[in-house]
């Protein structure tokens, strides 16, 4: 007997998972978009390879696949309402990238010049699960930002997190 989960009981179980924001850029032939994601994670790191989760739905998904490039931008607490702009549906697309800094690394994806770390990927593989493509993406290149800071989703919420202090200086010797 399979057991049947409702779409918001999930949704609500998920909501519980936090997960870091990002901004997915990408340019190329099909032209320049992004959005924020949180679905994404680690594969291997032989060769380095990540996967993005995105709904087919959303304005860059076409733009996404027509590239083959995109650059995974994760978010520091000061980027909160720069994740807002690309989570907005119907923002021009101009506006959205006229609120960062921005630069290229090697595959020619956006790289957001604050960033926590940039990883600019080229897409190797793409799977169609349910509503969603993901896309299997081996990192070219990346940037590390001088802040390892974190902007986390949870709960649907928003919560920056920021480095602990040293263990000298949080937790003195007995």
């Amino acid at each position: 007997m399979t057991a049947t989960i409702q779409q918001t009981e999930f949704r609500d179980a998920m909501s519980r998972l936090g997960a870091a924001v990002n901004v997915i850029t990408t340019d190329g032939p099909a032209g320049r978009h992004g959005l924020t994601a949180s679905a994404v994670c680690s594969v291997t790191d032989s060769p380095p390879t990540l996967l993005v989760c995105v709904n087919r739905s959303a304005g860059a998904h076409a733009h996404l696949t027509e590239n083959g490039v995109l650059c995974v931008n994760v978010l520091s607490g000061r980027h909160r309402d720069l994740s807002g702009l690309f989570g907005k549906s119907g923002l021009g697309v101009a506006d959205r990238f006229a609120a960062g800094s921005w630069r290229v690394l090697e595959t020619g994806a956006p790289v957001l010049e604050d960033a926590s770390v940039s990883l600019d990927c080229r897409i190797v593989r793409t799977e169609t699960i349910g509503t969603h493509s993901v896309f299997f993406c081996e990192v070219a290149a990346l940037a590390m930002g001088s802040d390892p800071e974190a902007l986390i989703y949870f709960n649907r919420a928003y919560h920056h997190l920021q480095p602990a202090a040293t263990a000298a200086a949080c937790c003195p010797s007995s």
